[in-house]
C-alpha cells in the first residue's frame, strides 16, 4: 500500500501511514491511500526516475572526462571530439532533467 501525506506530497509504502510524516511532522490523519493505479505508476515512475538521475550522473562523468581531453588539447581533431561529447551530454542530462521535472508535474513520482 502506498500513502500520500496531503500536506507536502510526501509517499510513504506501508500498511498504514506514518504517526507522522517523516519529512513536514504532518500527522497520520493527512495521509491518504493511494489507488492500486496511482500506486502502480508511483512504482513505474520511480523506476524509471532512477533510470533518469543514472543517466544524468553518466553524463557528468562524460562531461568531466571530455574536459580532461579538451584540456590536454592532443589534436584538432581530438578536441573536436571532446567538445562534441561535452555538448552532447549536458543536452541529455538537460534533457533528463526536463524529463523528471514533467514526472513530477503529472504526479509521477514518489
Amino acid at each position: 500500500m502506498k500513502w500520500r501525506c496531503g500536506v507536502c506530497g510526501y509517499i510513504h509504502d506501508g500498511d498504514q501511514p506514518p504517526e507522522k510524516c517523516p519529512k513536514c511532522g504532518a500527522p497520520r490523519e493527512k495521509f491518504a491511500q493511494l489507488t492500486e493505479e496511482e500506486a502502480g505508476l508511483i512504482d513505474r515512475s520511480r523506476y524509471t526516475n532512477n533510470l533518469h538521475a543514472k543517466l544524468i550522473a553518466l553524463m557528468q562523468k562524460v562531461e568531466a572526462l571530455a574536459d580532461e581531453g579538451i584540456k590536454d588539447n592532443l589534436d584538432p581533431g581530438c578536441l573536436t571530439v571532446f567538445q562534441a561529447a561535452k555538448k552532447q551530454a549536458h543536452i541529455l542530462a538537460q534533457m533528463a532533467k526536463a524529463e523528471i521535472q514533467t514526472h513530477i508535474s503529472k504526479g509521477k513520482w514518489g
